[in-house]
């Protein structure tokens, strides 16, 4: 056997006494508070702390820039290029006016439009209004993060002692509390469900896998310091529906189901995700699907369809954006969500960039690279607003309008109002992803978020042709009516 000095029995002593007492604060500060749904509002003093220090840093930056006759880099949050929504025809129409001064419906075609398509393209590359939805934000403060800020260069010894120390708190004690209390999350995660999972099905087994997805989840948005407000939280999604929400990041579930439960959607994973699909499906009706399930576009209406229609089991959350955006924007909603015909409750989620960025760029990091990204930043806050429900609109027979077709004059039903159209599966889409966009303060674009890894299709540059050829064809059939 090997006899410890004093010296070293002196260490391993101070090394138990200290993992004792970490453990002891995670548990009475952290793991309990989030066990009962409390707290003791130390992140949101942390936060105050950390603005405070961010506007010092900023005003140092700009100070010293002014100094030394830097020229500060301020980002272009609207795009580098003023555009004002209008229409083919009329920019073409301004072009004509102010080039031969002839009118619109005078040629067929003029040279002279091929100037408004040349600008456009131009504007595009210059300021291109989808791609730079697929990378990070730019701040106009720098937060301590030398990847957030251009402006970032030697400044003073004290600006750069104050980096050099947050280096230091983020990744000698966030980072190592963050992964531990992550673990105790994951662990506590996969060992409840599979436990819960034996019950025979009831309410008591319905109580205990709701709680246990909470709490565990609850433990999880603590190990990235994560503070989240909640608005309007009457309007949670309720059994039967499905929860649409956009899309920032993988954390976005975590974030919504540490307030609320709900049954999840994906495809069945391998490794370390395999292990927890598999304990928490054992204990809540979640739908995975098999790799080759996933592209059965009808397998998976069927799929969604029978969860929705049990009143009784949990609201399924659903990312229609099928990617990650940056947060500045919501993009095309696909519309597979939008056909079942259950009620949809929309979700807008919006970060606060100051303090980490939560985008993922997939093509840019690995998971296990963004995680450590997403540990080692300041926290991550974000607001989330539940709108009210939303539902598909049917074709509604106005009643005024049957009792004229069936008793009155035919000359009287242009003095009714007619039957509403049909709503159909996009159109709805698009609504719910305009009421998101209007209540996050988020840019509501048309474009696939698919665009981030696929060419543009042909269909895109051919509805630009379409309208194009419209609008001499109309012209010409005017003038020949004429």
């Amino acid at each position: 056997m090997f006899l410890l000095l004093p010296f070293d029995s002196l260490v391993v002593n101070l090394l138990g006494i200290s993992i004792t007492v970490l453990f002891t604060l995670l548990l009475v500060f952290i793991i309990v508070p989030a066990i009962f749904g409390v707290s003791f509002g130390i992140r949101k003093v942390y936060m105050k702390t950390l603005l405070k220090v961010f506007q010092w840093a900023t005003l140092r930056i700009e100070r010293g820039a002014k100094e030394k006759n830097h020229p500060l880099y301020k980002p272009y949050v609207n795009g580098i290029i003023a555009k004002e929504p209008t229409s083919l025809e009329e920019e073409i129409k301004e072009i004509r006016r102010s080039g031969s001064g002839k009118a619109l419906d005078t040629p067929e075609f003029e040279l002279s439009d091929v100037f408004y398509f040349c600008r456009k393209g131009i504007e595009t590359i210059m300021d291109d209004e989808v791609t730079k939805r697929f990378s990070a934000e730019e701040l106009e403060s720098w937060n301590l993060l030398s990847r957030t800020n251009y402006n970032f260069q030697y400044i003073s010894l004290r600006l750069t002692v104050l980096w050099g120390l947050g280096v230091l708190i983020r990744y000698c004690f966030l980072l190592p509390l963050r992964i531990a209390l992550a673990f105790t999350g994951i662990s506590l995660l996969v060992t409840g469900t599979t436990v819960v999972g034996y019950l025979p099905n009831g309410r008591c087994k319905e109580f205990l896998s709701k709680h246990v997805h909470l709490m565990c989840y609850r433990i999880c948005v603590r190990a990235l310091t994560a503070i989240i407000t909640y608005h309007d939280r009457e309007n949670r999604p309720r059994n039967g529906g499905i929860c649409v929400a956009n899309h920032t990041s993988p954390i976005d579930v975590i974030i919504l189901a540490s307030d609320g439960y709900y049954a999840m959607v994906g495809q069945i994973h391998g490794g370390l995700m395999g292990v927890i699909q598999r304990a928490m499906v054992k204990a809540c009706p979640h739908v995975w699907f098999e790799r080759s399930e996933v592209k059965d576009r009808h397998l998976v209406a069927k799929r969604l369809t029978e969860h929705v229609q049990d009143k009784s089991k949990l609201p399924i959350l659903i990312f229609p954006e099928g990617t990650c955006i940056n947060n500045t924007s919501v993009m095309m909603f696909k519309k597979g969500s939008f056909e079942i015909g259950a009620t949809v409750y929309p979700v807008a989620i919006k970060y606060d960039p100051q303090f980490g960025d939560a985008f993922w760029n997939s093509s840019k990091y690995g998971m296990v690279t963004y995680l450590l990204r997403m540990m080692t930043s300041w926290a991550i806050v974000c607001s989330v607003w539940y709108l009210p429900p939303m539902t598909r609109q049917v074709s509604k027979v106005n009643v005024a309008y049957l009792i004229c077709y069936l008793f009155g004059p035919l000359l009287l039903l242009n003095s009714v109002i007619l039957p509403q159209p049909e709503e159909d599966a996009v159109q709805f889409a698009n609504r719910v992803k305009s009421a998101i966009a209007r209540q996050g303060g988020l840019v509501d674009l048309l474009w696939d978020g698919g665009l981030k890894r696929e060419k543009v299709k042909d269909t895109f540059k051919e509805e630009q042709q379409k309208l194009y050829s419209k609008m001499i064809v109309g012209n010409h059939e005017d003038r020949s009516r004429s």
